[in-house]
């Protein structure tokens, strides 16, 4: 499942599972294009990728504005092409806690940018350097809370569900272009982005994984850096759910 020579960007690889995901691609012989919008963890995580022997650039990227992801896809065409895009950067810390109908507009709107219309921007910029290469890779980091159906996390399910179906429609869409569209959908993994998630939920996901013990950043890699290669070649359109048997869909 090498990834040598292949150049991946990952979005939000700053820290959490972004950042476990960008070393492992990298781990597998890949450049990894750390796009990140804070750029005191984007440089560092980079510079610990080529410490540890790998290859990275950090190109700071904010997923909700264009002139940024333009600036992006300017990188990596000048760098030499692109051949898989993890879309990854989304807001999941402290959201949940209202109910649907508590939720105001704001902040409906705030999480429907960043974890659905953030991708789309992304994707819609890169999309084209594949098409001309007549190859890629597109993976979608989801959520199984949008199979689930979490209560107090309308907007981010929403979102996350929005991102599934986007999925599907992107994989119609460059199928016969040699670029395969996935998503990947964890379940509650242990990080920064779960340490303010109340213990309830924690709960909940250690009585009714199928595997009990949390889940970590690194069991949720292998699945990504086997829909970038190869192997996974005529797979798309599909959500694989990494979560220790909660969800069985």
């Amino acid at each position: 499942m090498s990834l040598h020579d292949r150049r991946v960007i990952v979005t939000g690889a700053g820290r959490g599972l972004g950042e476990a995901m960008a070393h492992a691609i990298a781990a597998d012989g890949a450049t990894v294009v750390v796009a990140e919008l804070v750029p005191e963890l984007g440089e560092q995580v980079a510079g610990d990728i080529r410490a540890a022997g790998g290859a990275a650039e950090f190109v700071p990227t904010d997923v909700n504005n264009e002139s940024s992801i333009a600036d992006l896809a300017a990188h990596v065409s000048s760098a030499g092409g692109l051949w898989g895009v993890v879309n990854n950067a989304g807001l999941a810390d402290a959201v949940g806690g209202k109910t649907f109908w508590d939720i105001t507009p704001d902040e409906w709107d705030r999480i429907q940018t960043t974890n659905a219309r953030g991708p789309w921007l992304v994707s819609r910029a890169l999309a084209p350097q594949m098409i001309g290469a007549g190859a890629g890779r597109i993976v979608n980091i989801a959520s199984d809370a949008a199979l689930y159906g979490s209560p107090r996390l309308a907007h981010y399910i929403a979102s996350k569900g929005a991102l599934i179906a986007l999925t599907r429609a992107m994989a119609r869409e460059l199928g016969d272009h040699g670029i395969t569209v996935n998503a990947v959908a964890p379940g509650l993994t242990e990080g920064p982005s779960a340490e303010r998630i109340p213990a309830e939920r924690h709960a909940l996901y250690a009585a009714n994984r199928a595997i009990t013990r949390p889940q970590q950043p690194a069991d949720v890699t292998g699945a990504v850096t086997f829909l970038l290669s190869d192997d996974a070649a005529y797979i798309t359109g599909q959500t694989i759910v990494v979560d220790g048997g909660f969800v069985m869909p």
